[in-house]
């Protein structure tokens, strides 16, 4: 009878194992698994994207960053539960909690106005200031908090095929002296016409404001953003204007200033340019308009070799070898010099005869 004792058992134990290492070890070895993106980095990115989210763009620590206020976080995500169930298993917290997460992670930061006091003529802070300090007490709040974006945001298509864009740009303006005739006049005239809608638009601009602002004491700037530097391009072409909060101006004020502008306006007519001084001018810009259109390589290098042309046949002419024949100089046509003399010496006579007579 064979004897089923421990030490049977510790073999059979050691021959599986040997077994199924030298099978594992033939297998391939398991494929690595993808690395998962953070949740809270996927939520943080659809939350930046979103056009429900106001946002506006400010100075941090000499960086332009996107930022928001805490308010609207708070009710961004209760209007779009959707999103908080992109947070997996974290969906059910707060949005509190989510936001305290966002800081530790370090998706956004806490920042604070820099400039905390109510500026002369206001009645309150700024709604959207322009530049930013980091917060201290880096936690959430919707009580006048506002939070920016530290990551950098995926860039449009649009923008990657406008970077490429500029250095051909730049070439075209470069290479502006060489195009045909017909496309300088169409680049100079859109030039011109771009120009002046800009001009027209900001001096239209300025006497709506100055009208209503003396006739009713209301601030009104239509376009509000065009001139602003932290503006995104679809805050630059507002059109209408943002609510005065300021207060209205007095009225000796409005009657001084409109007293200026009116002898500004009265000083300059005064003063403004004859029909003589504005044909001079005219003329003289589009001889400098016509010069820059009309030139052209194929008419500069044919300037420079009839110039080359005509010192070579200078030097050829002057230079007498000493072998050579002796050459006898024809004298030279004087008629144009003669003419030119009397032209001169008629031009004296008939300007003594006028200085005489204003003389007596």
């Amino acid at each position: 009878m064979k004897k089923t004792g421990g030490g049977g058992g510790a073999a059979g134990d050691k021959k599986r194992s040997r077994r199924s290492y030298a099978d594992s070890a033939t297998d391939t070895p398991p494929k690595k698994q993808a690395v998962k993106k953070d949740v809270f980095q996927i939520f943080a990115e659809k939350v930046r994207d979103h056009k429900d989210l106001e946002s506006r763009w400010a100075v941090l620590q000499e960086t332009r960053v996107e930022y928001f206020r805490g308010k609207d976080f708070v009710s961004f995500l209760k209007n779009h539960p959707e999103l908080i169930d992109l947070l997996e298993s974290d969906k059910n917290l707060e949005v509190e909690d989510i936001a305290d997460i966002l800081l530790r992670k370090n998706l956004v930061v806490r920042c604070d106005r820099v400039v905390k006091t109510v500026r002369p003529g206001k009645r309150k802070l700024s709604t959207w200031p322009a530049h930013l300090e980091i917060f201290p007490d880096q936690a959430f709040s919707d009580n006048d908090a506002f939070f920016a974006w530290t990551f950098v945001n995926r860039r449009p298509l649009w923008q990657t095929l406008l970077s490429f864009c500029w250095p051909v740009l730049t070439l075209a303006i470069c290479l502006f002296p060489v195009y045909p005739h017909q496309v300088k006049l169409f680049i100079l005239y859109f030039c011109a016409g771009v120009l002046l809608l800009i001009l027209c638009l900001l001096s239209m601009r300025a006497l709506v404001f100055g009208f209503l602002w003396v006739a009713l004491g209301k601030r009104v700037w239509f376009f509000p953003n065009i001139l602003a530097e932290e503006a995104t391009l679809k805050e630059l072409f507002q059109f209408w204007p943002q609510k005065d909060e300021a207060d209205r101006p007095k009225w000796t004020a409005r009657l001084f200033y409109a007293t200026v502008a009116t002898l500004v306006i009265m000083l300059l007519r005064h003063h403004a340019p004859d029909e003589a001084a504005r044909a001079r001018y005219h003329k003289r810009v589009s001889n400098i308009i016509d010069d820059v259109l009309e030139w052209s390589p194929r008419l500069a290098l044919s300037g420079m070799m009839d110039k080359q042309t005509v010192v070579n046949a200078t030097d050829s002419h002057n230079n007498v070898t000493d072998g050579g024949p002796e050459t006898t100089a024809q004298p030279e046509d004087d008629t144009e010099g003669e003419t030119t003399y009397d032209q001169f010496e008629e031009e004296e006579i008939i300007n003594a005869g006028d200085s005489k007579d204003r003389h007596y």
